[in-house]
């Protein structure tokens, strides 16, 4: 896999993640702030007097909210989990090319990452023929 398809997967998968959390947020926000209207509506005679684009306006605000916070809260979350994962996997590559005598620099690391990739699907086909299903 290139370095480009996998950037565009990446990418794809954080929309797709923050995609699924803005919804969430913004149901789970604009419930709240539909919840909260209609009760200060019924509980207090000077915001019952509001009109309905105002109300509407608000309970509008509450859902934007919870979209923008669960879409940036889910990126903020995916990004530290690839940094973390890349990390890893840096310092994998880093170490077993010390231990063969090299420096990791980055195209060694680019290196290390095909001969793993290409010995990953030569093991994966190995396995494929020894176990015809």
């Amino acid at each position: 896999m290139t370095d480009r398809s996998r950037l565009r997967e990446d990418v794809d998968e954080a929309y797709a993640l923050q995609i699924k959390a803005a919804t969430k947020g913004a149901l789970r926000s604009g419930a709240f702030g539909l919840g909260v209207v209609t009760f200060a509506h019924y509980t207090w005679p000077l915001f019952r007097r509001q009109t309905l684009p105002f109300k509407a306006f608000l309970v509008s605000g509450f859902t934007m909210f919870g979209l923008v916070i669960g879409a940036d809260t889910a990126l903020l979350s995916h990004e530290a989990d690839r940094r973390r994962s890349e990390h890893a996997i840096r310092r994998e590559a880093r170490l077993d090319l010390a231990r063969r005598g090299l420096v990791g620099t980055e195209t060694e690391i680019a290196k290390w990452r095909a001969d793993k990739a290409r010995m990953a699907k030569a093991e994966g086909e190995r396995l494929g023929e020894a176990n015809p299903s």
